[in-house]
This record gives C-alpha cells, structure tokens and sequence, in this order.
C-alpha cells in the first residue's frame, strides 16, 4: 500500500453528466480520506482548473465531454500529472463510439450494422433492419440514445438523437441480454447483467433508483463468462488500454459477446456498476479507490500511451 498521497480529485466539469460526476467524486473523495490520504476536490465547471500544490496524482472522478473524450488527460499530461484511467490518445478514440466500434471490429471483435448521420433529414437506411439503436457518437450516459421501432418513428427519433451533439451512430438493434464487464489494472471483473424492469437501459432507467436490476455475477456458465471478459480485454487492448475501463456488451441467445462500447472513466458512486464487479470479487468500495490511485502513480497513463 501506498504512503498517504495528496490527492485532487477532480470531479463535475462542464458535460451532461455533470450530476452523476458530482456523486462519483464525492464518494471517492471520502473514501480516499478514510484511508488517510489528502484530498482535495477541484470542479473543473469552465473547463480550467489549477492544481493545487505539490499534487501527487489527479483521481478522475469527471464523466462525458471534456473528462473522457482526452481533454482533460492532454492538461494533465501537460503538466506532468498522473491520473486515473486512460491516457489522452485512448480516451479520445474510446468516447468516439465510431472510431472505437472500428478498432474493435479490425481486432476480431462482432459488432452490430451501422452507419453515421448528421442531417436532421436524412432517410431511413434502407440497408440496416429495423428496429435501430441511435446514439450521439461522443456522448455518454445514454444522453441521446433513441430506439427506433418503425419508419414512422425515424424522424423524431434521429431529431432527438441529433440534440445529443453532431453526428448519430445508427445501429440494428441486437437482440440479447445487456452485460458490462470492468477491467482494472489487466484484470477483468465479473461481469455485471444490466436488466431493465421496463423498456430499454436508457438515461431514465439507468439512473432512476430501482428501474433496473443488476446481476453480479451474471449468470453465465464459466465458459460464457471467460467469453464475455475475453472480450472485454480485447476491446480495451483494440482502443490501446488502459488502468481502467468498463466495456458494454449485448449477449446474443447463442452466447456470441456483441460490442457496443468501452467506458474509460466508469461512474464510481457506491453503487455504480464497476464497484459492483469489484465488491462481487472480494474488492470493497474503498479498496477499489486505493487500487486506481496505485495504478495511476505506478503506472501513469501518460507513460503507457505517450
């Protein structure tokens, strides 16, 4: 274990999930303390920040546009800071869903039908089956994400998903049970199934308290697991790694892992689901932060990926 560190744990910032970054870092700013670490929080709302002095290592606790698309990991790299997760290069290519949907697919990975759009009026693509999965392709937290049933349904859809910023990923819906698997320090975590009570793991259902239920293990027989986590490493390795990551996937009936993203900055609030994985393989809340912050001062992102 690590001598008490000073620690700024950067947290909130100026994305969507500013909210959602606010819980994560204050669970891990307590945690931190409890195990005798100074700890500083800075909450980058502008997008500027100054460190304070004699910063150790920076924990990430920011979520979306500007903590996981490599902003912040370019100033920090700048200044010669460690910090948690992905380095800068990795996390741009991981928050961009195209970029990183290609790179696992040219490393062997199965992946749904797609196309990108960025006209509010484009046509439906007649080469892709309904029903669609539309997503904004650099946003998080299933901000934007739309499901499209029907033709009738496309154009308020794709409007919808456009106010998600830019361009929309447009995907054939796969058919299967949602899992996410977390990665930390090279190691996969058990694999969490994703169930909502009602409709599909959109924004509401994922952060509304008790509208989806999780499953840690997932019940997968050990061969479907190792499949899922495989998977999992593949996916990180095929983005160019990392400390840490939560990679999503789709189960087909078959047992065929179907990619859909890589996380490099997972919610870390007490009940988030890279907590879960961790608390199911013997790794508390507490401990989980203590490891990251190990991982990002022994092997500092801006090393492995510079």
């Amino acid at each position: 274990m690590l001598e008490a560190l000073d620690i700024c744990v950067m947290l909130g910032g100026p994305s969507g999930e500013r909210e959602v970054s606010l819980q994560s870092g204050a669970a891990v700013a307590e945690a931190l303390r409890g195990l005798g670490h100074r700890v500083s929080e800075i909450d980058p709302v502008d997008g500027e920040f100054r460190l304070p002095q004699n910063t150790d290592v920076v924990f990430l606790a920011l979520h979306g546009t500007y903590g996981e698309d490599g902003t912040v990991q370019a100033k920090l790299d700048a200044l010669g800071v460690p910090y948690t997760g992905c380095g800068e290069a990795v996390s741009r290519l991981a928050f961009d869903k195209v970029a990183a949907k290609r790179a696992c697919s040219e490393q062997g990975l199965v992946t749904a039908n797609d196309c990108v759009v960025d006209d509010p009026g484009a046509d439906l693509p007649e080469r892709l089956e309904l029903p669609l999965v539309l997503k904004p392709v650099c946003q998080g937290s299933s901000i934007g994400l739309e499901f499209v049933e029907s033709a009738a349904a496309w154009p308020s859809g794709l409007a919808k998903s456009l106010e998600g910023g830019g361009r929309v990923l447009v995907e054939e819906r796969i058919e299967g049970r949602e899992v996410t698997v977390g990665i930390v320090g090279g190691q996969p975590l058990p694999v969490v199934e994703i169930t909502p009570k009602r409709g599909a793991y959109d924004y509401a259902n994922k952060y509304t308290a008790g509208a989806t239920e999780y499953t840690c293990p997932a019940a997968f027989d050990a061969e479907a697991t190792r499949c899922i986590q495989c998977a999992g490493e593949q996916a990180l390795f095929a983005v160019g790694g990392g400390n840490c990551a939560r990679v999503d996937f789709i189960v087909r009936p078959d047992g065929e892992p179907v990619f859909l993203e890589v996380n490099t900055l997972p919610g870390m609030t007490e009940t988030s689901l890279l907590p879960k994985a961790a608390a199911a393989s013997g790794t508390g809340f507490t401990e989980l932060c203590q490891w990251l912050v190990e991982l990002a001062v022994e092997h500092p992102p801006m090393a492995a990926t510079g």
